[in-house]
Order: C-alpha cells, then structure tokens, then sequence
C-alpha cells in the first residue's frame, strides 16, 4: 500500500491529542463487506472452548464479551471470527506457555438493556480470565470497564470508539481507533463532497454524540454548519426508538445538504421514513455502527451512491478466506460481514503475546507487557504469532503488525495509528470499499 502524503492533510486539537489524518494512496478495489472471500479450502477448523474447571493457572483463557444479542448482533460473527482465528492460528503455534489456548464466550448485548453485559463481565471474572475481547458498544464497554479493573482483568475491544474511553483505566485497551481520528475522517468526506450545511439524526448514547462532536468540529473548521443536531441543541433521540417521522420532518426543514445517521439498528427505521419524505439518499452518510449490508432490508438502489465510514484496515483475500474456513468449520455458517475481524484478531493475539512475554496466563501480567509486545519500546517487526513468540523466546523485544495496520500502543492504551475505510453502498444497498485515511493520534 502506497501512501500519498500530499493527496490530503489535515491537523487539528481534538482535547488533549493531534488527530492527523492522510489520505492513503488505496486503489480501490477492496470488496464489499458483504461478499464472502474464496475460501482458501487448506484449513479446517475446531472449537477451542474452554473445558469446565479450565484455570489460568497453566492455560490462557480468552474470554469474549461481544454481542451476541441486540442491536450490534450483527458485530459477532465477524468479531468472533477474528478471536477464533487467532486462538485457532495460537494453538497451531504450540499454544501460549506450554499448552493450547481456549475461549469462554459471554454475552455483551447492547445499551438498551445493561444488565446483560453485567451479567457477562461478572461470567468472566469468575472464570478468571486472563482476558475479555470486548466489547463491541463504548457505552457497554463504559458499564463494564470499572468491573473488570477492580478485578484486575485485561478487557481489550476491538470495536470501542468513544474518547471518553482514552486512557480510561490501565486494565482497558483497544485495537480500534478513538472517535476523534473517524470523526475528522467523516468530516473531511462530507465537506470534500461540497456539503456546507450538515443535518445529524444522532442517538443519545456516549458513541453516537462523541463522534457527533468530533465529525462536527471537523465540518465547522472546513467552513460548513451543522443545522439540525447540533451539539448543544438537545435534538438527539434515545437509544431503541422505533419511530422517527417528527426527526427526519424537523431535519428536512433545516435545509440540510448532507445527512449524517448516527445510530445502530435504529438507522433501519430512520431509511424508510427519509425515504417516504423525498430525501435524497444518496446524500446520506453513515458510520461504523450503521454501515451494513441491508440488501435484504430495501429496496434495491434506496442506498445507492450513500456513504459510510469503517474504522480498520480492509483484510485481504487470504486473511477473509481464513476467516470464512473458520467460520464455516466452527460455526456452519456462511461469513458476510468482515468489520472488526482484524481488530479482533489482533486484540487475541497480543494478549497472548504478552502472556508469552510474561511467562503467565495470569491477566494481570498480560495487562504489564502489552504495550511491549505492540511495539511501543521499537523491537523487531513480525506479523505473526509464531514468529513473534519465537523472538520472544530468544530474548528479543518485538513489533506485532498484525492485520488490522494499527501502530504500537500509545500512553492511552489505544493505537498510535489506524486506518478508517470508506465506503460507498451499491446498487444492491451493500457497501463496497473505496479507499482508506489513516490517522495518527499523539498527545
């Protein structure tokens, strides 16, 4: 991948950080999210489940709280996928400190109903993980983060977003970039597009107004003006709401050039109503939580030309064909979605990395040498468990560069650089990868 450090640049204070964002020099070309990848037909897979009594004692447990119910359910295949990989791709490597590593898999639902994720931290924490892969929503992440520090369990997501999880606790990290590095990358492709006046249909939930604001101060700087959901307006919606004919009725009438949604499933009530009221779709713009496939949802061509944005690299062919081999040998289904598979794959194996650095399974010692095995003291490059447990092994410090492209921890326990993919829905209404920004973070 060429980088063309002179197509775009932009620089601005985001709180206490200096979000840079560049345009990578990506051809297009990368595949819809949707299209399952050839398989590679060399892999078959098996569950790596946990045996009843397992203990981190002598066996490093993964344990993952991502949704598998609610509004992001359709995150866990994906996400899943990624952890299985990694643990499948461990094991075949010798496993972590003389034995195979397994998973326990909890429920982390979504932010209408908490006391899912409670009950699915609280699983992991009696079960003395040596680390939970999750969760998907910042807002279930912000419910949890506090239970598993007090417990001392490393909980690395590979989706979370929200700033206000930057540096929240030494026992939180994650492998999927801060809202302020998506934000300015939204913001520089509304403006880019000609849009000057910006509607927002945004939920009241921690991720969907932070990245609100981020993507806001981005458009006010390019010269443009958000006119209907404004931080500080008070026109957000709650989180589950069904119905949304006075919202997009009050957006409209705010002239708008460009629509931002910014929601979860909400955004599949939201399409149908902006549609019903004339709305041009193709001036839509969606972000990470909403930018799916929902070819079976409308109508051909209701998407088409819309827009949306990804944190994470695009995984190439043979890491989607692995991906899909795993899927299909441990779960009997059929792989369409591939957002966060990299972040999680990468989220399991640094943890394992650092178990292997630490000579424990304990999460605790995971929690100290994560930010070594990522590379944030320079060391040798590897991009795969097996070498880098090698190097390891011989003494030497490491740099993991795993699939997603994220850069080395930085003091806030999240990448020092990550990509966002654009994408563009087609004329089936599924989102076909156009091109990538990646961004920097340094505070």
């Amino acid at each position: 991948m060429v980088h063309t450090t002179n197509a775009l640049r932009t620089t601005f204070l985001a709180g206490a950080g200096i979000i840079a964002l560049t345009l990578a020099g990506c051809a297009s070309g990368g595949g819809s999210t949707d299209s399952t990848a050839s398989s590679t037909g060399s892999a078959s897979y098996t569950s790596a489940t946990c045996e009843s009594g397992a203990s981190n004692a002598d066996q490093l447990l993964v344990g993952t709280i991502l949704p598998q119910t609610g509004n992001l359910a359709f995150l866990n295949p994906p996400e899943q996928s990624g952890v299985g990989l990694a643990v499948a791709d461990i094991n075949a490597a010798g496993g972590v400190n003389g034995k195979d590593a397994c998973i326990i898999e909890a429920d982390s639902g979504d932010s209408t109903d908490l006391s899912v994720s409670t009950a699915g931290a609280q699983q992991l924490i009696d079960a003395g993980v040596s680390v939970a892969i999750g969760a998907a929503s910042s807002s279930v992440s912000l419910n949890i983060v506090d239970k598993f520090t007090s417990a001392k369990i490393t909980e690395i997501s590979p989706a979370n977003t929200a700033a206000a999880l930057s540096g929240y606790s030494p026992f939180y990290w994650r492998t999927a970039p801060p809202d302020s590095v998506q934000g300015s990358a939204l913001g520089q492709l509304i403006t880019g597009d000609g849009n000057s006046n910006v509607a927002f249909l945004v939920f009241n939930d921690a991720y969907g107004t932070g990245l609100r604001d981020f993507t806001q101060s981005e458009i006010e700087a390019a010269g443009g003006k958000v006119v209907y959901g404004a931080k500080g307006a008070g026109q957000e919606f709650p989180p589950g709401q069904t119905t949304f004919s006075s919202e997009v009725t009050a957006a409209l009438a705010s002239n708008p050039d460009a629509i931002v949604i910014l929601a979860f499933d909400e955004t599949k009530a939201i399409i149908p109503e902006l549609v019903a009221q004339g709305y041009d779709m193709s001036k839509t713009y969606f972000v990470d939580g909403n930018t799916s496939d929902y070819g079976k949802d409308f109508d051909p061509g209701t998407l088409e030309n819309a827009q949306g944005t990804i944190p994470g690299a695009n995984p190439n062919d043979e890491f989607k064909g692995r991906l899909v081999d795993w899927y299909k040998s441990v779960q009997n289904g059929d792989l369409e979605d591939y957002s966060y598979a990299a972040e999680s794959y990468d989220a399991t194996t640094l943890a394992a990395l650092a178990a292997v650095k630490a000579k424990s399974n304990v999460s605790a010692d995971v929690q100290a040498n994560l930010a070594a095995v990522s590379g944030a003291n320079g060391g040798e490059e590897c991009d795969n468990f097996a070498d880098c447990a090698k190097l390891i092994a011989d003494g030497k410090d490491i740099h993991y560069k795993g699939p997603s492209g994220i850069g080395p921890f930085n003091e806030k326990n999240e990448p020092s650089s990550a990509f966002i993919g654009i994408y563009k829905f087609d004329e089936n209404n599924k989102p076909v990868w156009q091109q990538a920004i990646e961004g920097q973070t340094s505070y």
